[in-house]
């Protein structure tokens, strides 16, 4: 668990990082004396304009110290996202940004093992994998199947109910959420 003076530390690197990389300036460096920023951990950055979504994208894997990794998923969501057009810097004072510190990915047996809200889902099957952060469940009120059914239709481009197939793997996962107010 990140405290309350991690959390407002990794959202700062967001929005700083984003105010300056938006507004054509050089990138703040990311000082994180703290060890537990410097640990390897997955990381979404997720930006909201109102209660609409503008852009989210992160690592599932740990693949760089969790403030490092927060800085370029905040630059990613912002100017990424294929779903969305790129946030300008004067979008910025309407965005509010959420982060989401991820637990490592494990592999479980079967849907029956997925516990609705407290879990994120990976379903890979192939070459074709997605993922849901586990606020998904809660944002968008789906039942387990529902949410199942979706992750493998519209983020793997997999049948809707290859969840159910022994050739898909399903992988569970927590994550920490928090944001600006």
């Amino acid at each position: 668990m990140l405290t309350e003076q991690q959390k407002e530390k990794l959202l700062g690197i967001a929005r700083e990082t984003l105010a300056c990389y938006l507004s054509g300036k050089e990138l703040p460096t990311v000082e994180a004396d703290d060890p537990v920023l410097q640990e390897k951990r997955g990381v979404f950055v997720t930006l909201k304009e109102g209660s609409e979504l503008r852009g989210c994208i992160g690592y599932i894997q740990s693949v760089k110290p969790l403030a490092a990794a927060v800085r370029d998923m905040a630059i990613q969501s912002a100017t990424g996202d294929p779903r969305f057009s790129p946030v300008s810097y004067g979008d910025l004072k309407n965005i509010r940004i959420e982060i989401s510190a991820l637990t490592m990915p494990v592999r479980v047996k079967n849907a029956g093992e997925v516990v609705l809200k407290r879990d994120g889902v990976i379903i890979k099957r192939g070459h074709s994998q997605g993922v849901f952060l586990p606020q998904v469940a809660d944002e968008t009120g789906w039942s387990k199947e529902e949410f199942l059914s979706n992750l493998c239709q519209y983020k793997a481009g997999l049948p809707p109910d290859a969840w159910k197939e022994k050739s898909t793997e399903i992988y569970t996962f927590q994550a920490e959420v928090f944001g600006e107010d």
